[in-house]
């Protein structure tokens, strides 16, 4: 399933970006974090998160 940002809970702190080896995620003019389509969906940054901000579903 492709990785997705939920906008209304994403803060812009930017632990996905450093969580990702690649550059598949980058924020954009709002620090809303967005997904490329470099994203390989391997989860590493929905498993950085406590919160609901991305996810897999």
């Amino acid at each position: 399933m492709p990785v997705k940002v939920e906008i209304d809970e994403c803060v812009g702190c930017g632990t996905c970006m450093d969580e990702y080896p690649q550059e598949a995620i980058s924020m954009n003019d709002d620090d809303i974090a967005v997904i490329s389509d470099e994203c390989t969906d391997c989860g590493l940054c929905v498993d950085a998160f406590s919160t609901t901000a991305i996810s897999s579903n």
